[in-house]
């Protein structure tokens, strides 16, 4: 009979503890539910789906909420994407495809105060890679598949 706290078992849990942590996702801070997504499904409209409207739409909507978009702590990207897939009827993996950055991701242009205002005074808007968010996209489009 093994005692209960074998030198297996401790490690087991460790590592059991370790994974989970790792895992361990926050809900996110930004409530992307009801946001008007206008601003991509009146650009970004099928069934073509143009690269150039579609990205610069996604560009306006995401690049103010970059710092929640990169935090992987916490499921802000995965929402957005539910929510931007379920209100424009997109297809998984489209902005992920089609919207290519340089090695740090997709670059948002820094906004005006006012503008950022608008959205959400509380959040930066200065020049910020979205390439977490791109990445997290693509992986929602392989979960999908």
């Amino acid at each position: 009979m093994q005692p209960i706290f074998s030198e297996k078992n401790v490690l087991f849990f460790f590592f059991s503890d370790m994974v989970s942590l790792f895992f361990m996702v926050t809900a996110c801070p930004v409530n992307f539910e009801f946001m008007n997504y206008t601003i991509i499904t009146s650009q970004c409209k099928g069934p073509k789906f143009p690269p150039k409207e579609c990205c610069s739409a996604f560009l306006d909507f995401a690049c103010p909420y970059t710092e929640e978009l990169n935090d992987l702590s916490n499921d802000c990207a995965t929402t957005m994407f539910s929510y931007i897939n379920l209100y424009g009827k997109y297809p998984p993996g489209l902005f992920a495809n089609q919207c290519k950055g340089g090695k740090e991701g997709l670059e948002c242009p820094a906004t005006s105060p006012a503008s950022a205002a608008d959205v959400n005074a509380a959040i930066n808007t200065a020049s910020s890679p979205l390439w977490l968010t791109i990445f997290t996209a693509l992986l929602v489009f392989v979960k999908l598949l």
